[in-house]
């Protein structure tokens, strides 16, 4: 049995994707891809069945909103972990905010359900195929996703909050 490490996963990730591999680098030891957003359930599968590397456990997904970023405004992270192997990756799938629209991983891993609504609920990002897409945290009613960087981060128009008050 080989060894299984970041070199050997970026291997086999590099021949099943090809040019859907955006880039690729290791942060804090942990192996980070960027990858075609319309490829994400057919990878998150292979990475799951794969007799070798068994990324049987969705850590984490989550979103993240980069404004400036031309046309890769929004992203969907994606964090696996091979339990039998002890590896863990990075996944992200950018998207612009014109097409603010994924996949669902429902049906590859369930623990996605929940994580999927709650990054619809803050940035908007909607999941195609999800069982029900609807605010997990917020009120229904709101008409803004809270986490996106679309707002100033102190109110303008308070007067208790003067520069001199503060040491600034």
């Amino acid at each position: 049995m080989t060894s299984i490490d970041n070199d050997y996963l970026l291997d086999i990730l590099q021949e099943k994707l090809g040019a859907d591999l955006y880039h690729s680098e290791i942060t804090y030891g942990i192996l980070s891809i960027e990858i075609n957003r319309h490829k994400n359930i057919e990878l998150l599968t292979f990475l799951r069945d794969h007799k070798e590397l068994q990324m049987s456990f969705m850590t984490d997904l989550c979103g993240a909103h980069f404004p400036d970023h031309k046309n890769k405004e929004l992203v969907v992270i994606y964090h696996l972990h091979s339990l039998v192997n002890n590896i863990r990756l990075r996944i992200k799938c950018f998207m612009p905010e014109t097409e603010q629209v994924i996949d669902s991983a429902v049906e590859v891993f369930p623990a996605a359900n929940w994580m999927e609504r709650e990054t619809f609920d803050f940035f908007g990002i909607k999941f195609k195929g999800h069982p029900n897409l609807i605010r997990i945290l917020n009120m229904e009613n709101m008409t803004y996703h809270p986490l996106r960087k679309e707002y100033p981060l102190e109110d303008a128009s308070r007067e208790d909050k003067k520069d001199k008050f503060f040491g600034r």
